[in-house]
């Protein structure tokens, strides 16, 4: 005998209120997000690296694999960085490295972001202007530390002029293809709906090259703070990189490698201050979703 299907229960009809009543007697329990824990495995395994690079730094230099009167082991060059936190002329040379790389980067993405939305909007001035951004994206920039040595002195001006110079391309060339890669499919369908061109450009194109722009000011910003750093080794400006060469020059070796581990971790904490605001800033997109399940 075949069975009547038997009638909908209020739940199986409406979902939702079973949903609702089963949150309200405590049953439901919400998603755990993936991303959270992925991200707790990703920060255990980088500190297990660090752990691992420390312990062979301290390890090879005391087994005189590694030459200890050049490379001094860990617990030789850590003591003297936690000394450089209560010296006033060590937060000097630190501010002066990163005005530097704020100010350089700062005037390369005001310039940079509008000139290449600019381009990347018209296909006339693309072509025209492709010569000119391949032939001088390729020049490194401590190839003309000379040149800024004469035109601006060893100054605050020169530093930035590198830092400008070569954190310039990288953010020029994402934003035209931010530009570029807007879906036609949607422009198509904004300008079917009767918007303008000025809202087109602010609803449409303007979100979809953030993403690129956002990678670009990334890359821009680690350039930033290496052109930084080789400038004052370089040519002599202020800031960590002619501490590490005076430090070299002493024959202070303990010194001059905590100085270079402090200029690996302002690095590691711009990167990650870039990241974070980037996340932030462009928390709708789907390659910053957070995904549950």
């Amino acid at each position: 005998m075949v069975q009547a299907p038997e009638a909908p229960t209020e739940e199986s009809a409406h979902p939702a209120a079973g949903a609702t009543r089963a949150a309200v007697g405590g049953q439901a329990r919400p998603p755990k997000p993936r991303r959270a824990t992925a991200l707790r495995r990703d920060a255990s395994s980088n500190w297990v690296g660090v752990v691992a690079a420390v312990a062979l730094w301290e390890l090879l230099p005391r087994l005189g694999i590694l030459p200890a009167e050049y490379i001094p082991p860990a617990s030789v060059v850590l003591p003297t960085l936690l000394g450089l936190l209560g010296d006033g002329a060590f937060w000097s040379d630190v501010g002066a490295t990163l005005s530097g790389w704020a100010i350089g980067l700062a005037l390369s993405t005001v310039v940079a972001v509008p000139l290449g939305l600019l381009i990347g909007t018209s296909a006339h001035l693309h072509r025209a202007t492709r010569v000119i951004i391949e032939f001088f994206r390729p020049i490194p920039s401590v190839a003309l530390i000379p040149l800024a040595i004469l035109v601006f002195g060893i100054t605050l001006d020169m530093k930035i002029f590198l830092i400008v110079f070569a954190t310039f391309w990288p953010i020029l060339v994402q934003s035209v293809y931010g530009v570029q890669d807007v879906d036609p499919v949607a422009r198509d369908t904004a300008r079917s709906f009767g918007l303008t061109r000025r809202e087109i450009f602010f609803h449409v194109t303007l979100p979809s090259a953030a993403p690129y722009v956002a990678t670009g000011l990334r890359l821009a910003s680690a350039l930033a703070i290496v052109l930084a750093v080789t400038a004052e080794l370089v040519a002599g400006a202020s800031g960590l990189g002619r501490s590490i060469l005076v430090a070299q020059s002493a024959g202070a070796s303990d010194l001059m490698y905590a100085l270079i581990v402090v200029t690996g971790l302002v690095s590691l904490l711009l990167s990650a201050a870039m990241s974070a605001a980037e996340r932030r800033l462009l928390g709708w997109h789907q390659t910053h979703r957070t995904v549950q399940s």
